[in-house]
């Protein structure tokens, strides 16, 4: 029998009341030192019946941030604030996981005060980043040196000990989107000679490693990574998407991990032959990043029916905080405003409130 979204799931030791995630979305509300908020406790408490709650993307390093105003795990203090947030949402009785993401290439000295690194000096094409005085061109990356990539997977294992340390029930390694992990993927994007790219096993390398350290730091049911076939954002382009992406899920299903969680930016039947490869736990977000229609109850059952054992909605929780129970009950959502997501301050951000029901006459 075909489970339901408001069934109970057993995620590694995790229960979970449904089968809803919430899934990574920035909103840039952090301090300046890359600490979480108060307004963030609220924010993250206000959708504690999702299933799974996975943070908007949190960087391991300061090298790894890509956008200004967007959180770490890397300080002291950061584990500190985020104790609020996880406080919150386990008071509330939710679960949350941290999207660890580090931006590679995808990111400014003027954000970092650094130059970024990528996995080769090759900018991405026709793309502008954030920057605290707006959109810029993307800068040349510095090519980081064999011995650097080792140390950049180790920051994921860093941090994913701090996510812990701050209260996370888990993380999730952001392989997705055109970030670090995505352009060692690529083919574009990674040039390199050494055992880290080039052939298919030389580009999964970096992920595989990346996995492997955070499984190692803090065990393997803790651990998800999410992972965008074929999605070329940010100019991270796979050629190859069938066999790349098959051979990193047989190479990651060595460990026994939390999840993997596919963004369906590949073709229907790619994603199946991924889910026939993938013998563990799967995510699977229907909406396309960016696309013009987020994900609906249909099409979550749709991928339900196909295998996947979690559905996560991204833009459908901004402006729904109960979306658990506006989809059980077959509510009408309200659309967020888009003006409002990265703007910063409570609004749009806050003010979002559940369904009212219409006066009984």
């Amino acid at each position: 029998m075909t489970p339901t979204l408001f069934d109970a799931y057993d995620l590694a030791d995790l229960r979970l009341p449904n089968r809803i995630a919430m899934a990574p979305m920035g909103r840039v509300r952090s301090g300046v030192e890359g600490l979480a908020t108060p307004s963030m406790a609220a924010y993250y408490a206000q959708r504690a019946t999702a299933g799974l709650i996975i943070s908007e993307g949190v960087q391991p390093s300061l090298l790894g941030q890509s956008n200004p105003l967007t959180p770490g795990l890397y300080t002291d203090a950061q584990v500190e604030s985020w104790k609020q947030v996880t406080g919150a949402v386990h008071a509330n009785g939710g679960r949350i996981f941290a999207q660890i993401m580090h931006g590679g290439r995808i990111s400014h000295p003027d954000t970092t005060g650094l130059q970024p690194v990528g996995p080769s000096a090759v900018a991405a094409r026709e793309t502008m980043v954030f920057t605290p005085t707006g959109p810029q061109p993307a800068r040349v990356p510095r090519a980081l040196t064999t011995a650097e990539v080792g140390e950049e997977a180790l920051s994921y294992a860093r941090a994913a000990r701090r996510a812990i340390d701050a209260g996370f029930d888990g993380v999730e390694l952001h392989g997705a989107n055109g970030y670090l992990i995505g352009q060692f993927l690529s083919s574009n994007a990674n040039l390199r000679t050494d055992g880290y790219g080039g052939s298919i096993a030389g580009r999964i390398r970096f992920a595989a490693e990346a996995v492997a350290a955070t499984v190692a730091a803090i065990g393997a049911n803790r651990v998800g990574i999410r992972l965008s076939p074929g999605a070329g954002i940010w100019d991270a382009i796979d050629a190859d998407v069938p066999e790349l992406y098959g051979a990193l899920l047989t190479e990651l299903a060595t460990h026994d991990l939390a999840y993997v969680h596919l963004e369906a930016t590949a073709d229907e039947q790619t994603l199946l032959g991924l889910r026939r490869t993938w013998p563990g736990r799967l995510i699977v977000n229907p909406s396309i990043p960016g696309g013009p229609v987020p994900a609906d109850r249909k099409a979550a059952e749709h991928w339900l029916d196909l295998g996947a054992d979690l559905i996560s909605f991204g833009r459908a929780f901004l402006a729904n905080p109960d979306l658990v129970e506006r989809l059980r009950a077959d509510l009408p959502l309200d659309e967020a405003d888009e003006a409002t997501y990265y703007t910063g301050g409570d609004t749009g951000y806050l003010t979002y409130s559940s369904y009212r029901y219409p006066a009984a006459s």
